[in-house]
């Protein structure tokens, strides 16, 4: 399945966004999020040098309703808080992607890693268009599931091949080796391998062109 890495420059009008745009020399990791009827409630570590600025800064914000400090230091602190602007949380969700935490928000910016079909990645490039948020795609990797893909005797003989070497480079192992590993013939060996090697590549290739626009 497919898992992208995306830059969001979240809009000014994003509370959170305009508070650390306000102190951009501050992070704010959040580190839970959860929605509630119609808001959210988050729970975020700010790490900063002058920690009691920020959170009084909290209480400017009227879509911010609810803020307890959890645990207060000079240069970090826990606080959880209610809003009725979970954005990231609400695109996310409408689009059927759970929100991977923790994510860390420093000057308007964000970074998220989120995993997803195909067509969920492209809705959520399309929903982040649609509220105003401009994002970068940084990466998307494909990840195989090589033991719901293979059968078992697939799996186990590139298991087995990977192990003996087979595929190091110089190889460590020739195919003569390996099927005497495995107590098949040589010729065997080969046709087993290709099929498996096959299905793990096409799955690779063929979905590796996911993306979000």
């Amino acid at each position: 399945m497919p898992r992208a890495t995306l830059l969001l420059d979240l809009p000014d009008q994003v509370w959170i966004s305009s508070l650390s745009r306000q102190f951009p020399a501050a992070e704010f990791t959040v580190l839970a999020a959860m929605p509630s009827g119609d808001a959210g409630v988050g729970l975020v570590e700010i790490s900063a040098t002058d920690i009691e600025p920020i959170v009084a800064a909290f209480d400017e914000y009227e879509s911010v309703f609810s803020v307890t400090v959890l645990e207060a230091q000079a240069d970090r602190s826990l606080v959880q808080f209610e809003t009725t602007e979970p954005l990231l949380l609400r695109t996310l969700s409408e689009a059927g992607i759970p929100l991977e935490l923790p994510i860390t928000i420093a000057d308007g910016e964000v970074s998220v890693e989120v995993t997803a079909p195909r067509e969920r990645l492209s809705e959520l490039g399309t929903l982040l268009e649609q509220f105003g948020v401009p994002f970068d795609l940084v990466s998307v990797t494909q990840s195989v599931d090589t033991q719901s893909l293979l059968t078992a005797e697939q799996y186990e003989l590139l298991e087995t091949a990977i192990e003996r070497g087979y595929y190091d480079t110089p190889r460590t192992s020739t195919l003569t080796e390996l099927a005497d590993a495995v107590g098949l013939a040589k010729s065997t060996t080969s046709e087993k391998l290709h099929r498996a090697e096959g299905k793990v590549i096409k799955e690779f290739v063929g979905t590796e062109d996911a993306s979000l626009r």
